[in-house]
C-alpha cells in the first residue's frame, strides 16, 4: 500500500537551496526522491514508486494532441531525481526554486497531498487555500 502524505509544515530554504523533509514524511523515502514542477506553481516531491505511477499516467499523452504532448514533455523535463542527504534535505535546483518562487532564507510550506508532498511559496499557497476552503465550506 502506497504512503498517504497529510499535514502541513513550515521550513526554511537554506543558503544552498536545500529544504528539509519533515521526519514523518522522510520515513517514506529511502535515499532519493523525484521533484517535479507541478500544478498552480508548486513543486511535487514523489517517492520513486509514486513517480513511476505518475509517469505511467503521463506517458499516453505523448500519443495525444499537441497540448497533451506538451504537458507530458513539460512534466518530464521539469522533473529530477534528487538524493536526500544525511539530515533528510533535498538540494533543489535553481530552475525548480525559480518556478515555485522559493527564495533562499524564506519559509517554504511542506505539505502532504496524499500521493506526494508539495512545496509552496506561502503567498501562492494562500490563494489556493482560500479557494479550497471555500469549496469545503470553511469560513462560511
Amino acid at each position: 500500500m502506497e504512503t498517504k502524505f497529510v499535514g502541513r509544515y513550515e521550513h526554511s530554504l537554506d543558503g544552498k537551496g536545500r529544504i528539509i523533509l519533515p521526519r514523518r514524511f522522510r520515513l517514506s523515502f529511502e535515499a532519493s526522491a523525484v521533484v517535479s514542477k507541478y500544478n498552480e506553481g508548486c513543486l511535487a516531491v514523489w517517492t520513486p514508486s509514486a513517480f513511476e505511477l505518475k509517469a505511467a499516467e503521463m506517458a499516453p499523452l505523448l500519443d495525444g494532441t499537441t497540448e497533451d504532448r506538451n504537458r507530458a514533455r513539460a512534466f518530464s523535463v521539469g522533473s529530477t531525481e534528487l538524493d536526500l542527504d544525511a539530515q533528510g534535505r533535498l538540494a533543489l535546483p535553481a530552475y525548480l526554486r525559480d518556478f515555485a518562487r522559493l527564495e533562499e532564507g524564506s519559509t517554504v510550506l511542506v505539505m502532504g497531498a496524499l500521493t506526494h508532498i508539495e512545496l509552496w511559496n506561502p503567498t501562492a499557497w494562500a490563494v489556493q487555500e482560500a479557494a479550497g476552503d471555500a469549496m469545503l465550506g470553511v469560513g462560511i
